[in-house]
């Protein structure tokens, strides 16, 4: 792709405390080009989640640098972490994280409101992405009146409500079934293709990875590129 990267990543590290402690991420690389979607495998307890951590601002590397839209993430204090976080950066987890108590579109327009989007403002934009993920008819329903390939579509597009430059998803269908599945990772490459979004996504399935652009592992600290990758 010839567009400026949106994630750069050189030499990271991160070793966690105690005598247990254990470097799993060791000299990490990682370069994501503007509108490229990646899927990372790798065993249980490899990093995989660590390094999503990291990269979402929400862990502190020991060393090496990340630059989101070329902004040096690892110098940045921790309210300036948060404000990249709440305005670049979106996440679809595997548990959901939806407010029980809150509808969905609530849902999704409750963190454009306290970044400052007017209230009628961000309801309108969360019900025009409810839409967008065919849930329309759902905008009023509560998390637990909605099934779960449902309340993962409520996710992904609380994610993109604030068009990030980068989505960053935690095993989001690991609680779905097979099918279901497949079809919210086609929807959350969908909507970040149509806003020129860049995504990371973390899974133990192959076939839920071969949904990416290119296929990652992460193995001993760092990445590589997966054998079966052909092109």
């Amino acid at each position: 792709m010839d567009s400026a990267p949106c994630l750069q990543i050189q030499a990271l590290s991160k070793q966690y405390a105690g005598p247990q402690g254990r470097r799993v991420l060791d000299g990490l690389d990682l370069q994501l080009a503007a509108g490229e979607y990646v899927a990372i495998m790798g065993a249980s307890g490899s990093g995989k989640s660590t390094l999503l951590n990291v990269l979402g601002g929400l862990l502190r590397a020991d060393s090496g640098t990340i630059r989101l839209e070329g902004v040096p993430m690892h110098n940045l204090d921790d309210a300036g972490l948060t404000r990249l976080r709440r305005r670049r950066i979106g996440f679809v987890f595997q548990a959901f994280h939806l407010l029980p108590h809150l509808s969905a579109c609530m849902n999704i327009a409750l963190p454009l409101q306290l970044d400052g989007v007017p209230r009628g403002q961000a309801l309108a934009r969360a019900r025009a992405l409810l839409e967008q993920v065919a849930l329309g008819e759902r905008a009023d329903a509560l998390p637990g009146e909605l099934s779960g390939g449902e309340v993962q579509r409520v996710a992904v597009a609380r994610a993109l409500a604030h068009e990030p430059a980068l989505v960053l998803a935690d095993e989001p269908t690991g609680n779905l079934d097979h099918g279901i599945g497949l079809r919210v990772l086609t929807l959350l490459r969908e909507q970040l293709g149509s806003r020129g979004g860049s995504g990371l996504l973390v899974t133990h399935s192959l076939e839920a990875a071969r949904t990416a652009d290119r296929i990652l592992v992460l193995q001993d600290g760092r990445l590589q590129p997966w054998e079966g990758q052909t092109g």
